[in-house]
């Protein structure tokens, strides 16, 4: 991007490191999912808006509690000196805060099986991005996760019929993005943080036109609790999502992708009274396979790296 992103060096890869992250990050990401039920009477966009409000001092505090204020400080230099990164950071930041909304806007609208179509999609597509743009090399049980994953994908397509605008959004909306984040060169949380930064103008345009201020006005446990942990909870997710992006190689980064849509069936049979049924399990059952070979191809991972 510019001769100035060489001082942010790429984190190595550290499978062990990388899958505890991602893991995390899906178990966090499933659990925002009940705790959005919680924030009634807001809608989505409301809901999206306080979201990033209250992300940006979470992740601040984190930047702080890990020394990293001054690698924001550089970042914000190198976007105002390098146009190059000033519109990758931007562009970065648009995909993020279209991934953001469309999560809290598909369930009221009825668009939550297209939008999880996308989810299943996804880890596909991130396969294909590391095996053909980064040019990494598959093993043979990547392989064979992919095909137990595209069993239940295809199932899937089947039953829905066709690809809707919120299923590509995700699926094909989130691979540019991170392939953006590597092309950056910063810090992850750093880097997502000044992205949370970028957003918080349309939240606050989106906060003060709107009615969710009339809407929460008398809630104490809304601004004491609800919309603060709505914030550390989104920026921990976020935050190990991203670190983990850049600890482990592409593809298996995009394998792990599985793990958040099985979590979140969990999260809706057990906490939001769903159920599945024997259709539905024909989708997930493939599903399920491909994160049991994923986790095994992990742990081999671990066991052989350099130590």
């Amino acid at each position: 991007m510019s001769a100035t992103s060489s001082k942010n060096p790429p984190d190595h890869e550290e499978p062990g490191r990388g899958i505890a992250f991602s893991v995390g990050a899906s178990t966090l990401f499933a659990l925002l999912s009940a705790y959005a039920t919680l924030l009634a009477p807001l809608t989505g966009l409301d809901i999206f808006a306080w979201r990033i409000v209250w992300t940006v001092p979470g992740a601040l505090i984190l930047l702080a509690l890990r020394g990293r204020l001054p690698q924001l400080r550089a970042l914000a230099i190198r976007a105002v000196s390098g146009p190059y990164i000033a519109l990758a950071l931007l562009v970065s930041a648009a995909l993020l805060g279209a991934q953001l909304w469309l999560f809290l806007w598909a369930p009221l609208h009825g668009r939550m099986l297209e939008v999880s179509l996308g989810y299943f999609l996804l880890p596909l597509t991130m396969v294909l991005v590391g095996r053909f743009y980064f040019r990494e090399r598959l093993d043979g049980l990547q392989w064979l996760a992919v095909a137990c994953a595209a069993v239940g994908v295809a199932h899937e397509l089947w039953v829905t019929g066709a690809f809707s605008w919120p299923t590509l959004l995700v699926a094909l909306g989130y691979p540019p993005y991170f392939v953006l984040r590597r092309k950056i060169n910063a810090d992850s949380l750093t880097a997502f943080a000044f992205e949370m930064l970028l957003l918080l103008p349309v939240a606050v345009v989106l906060i003060v036109t709107g009615d969710s201020l009339a809407r929460i006005a008398g809630r104490i446990d809304m601004w004491c609790l609800l919309l603060p942990g709505l914030g550390m909870l989104s920026a921990c997710a976020l935050a190990l999502n991203l670190k983990a992006s850049r600890l482990l190689p592409m593809a298996l980064f995009g394998i792990l992708g599985y793990v958040e849509p099985v979590l979140l069936v969990l999260v809706s049979v057990t906490l939001l009274g769903e159920t599945l049924s024997a259709q539905q399990l024909a989708t997930y059952i493939p599903i399920w396979i491909a994160v049991a070979l994923t986790a095994l191809h992990g742990v081999r991972l671990v066991r052989f790296a350099p130590r």
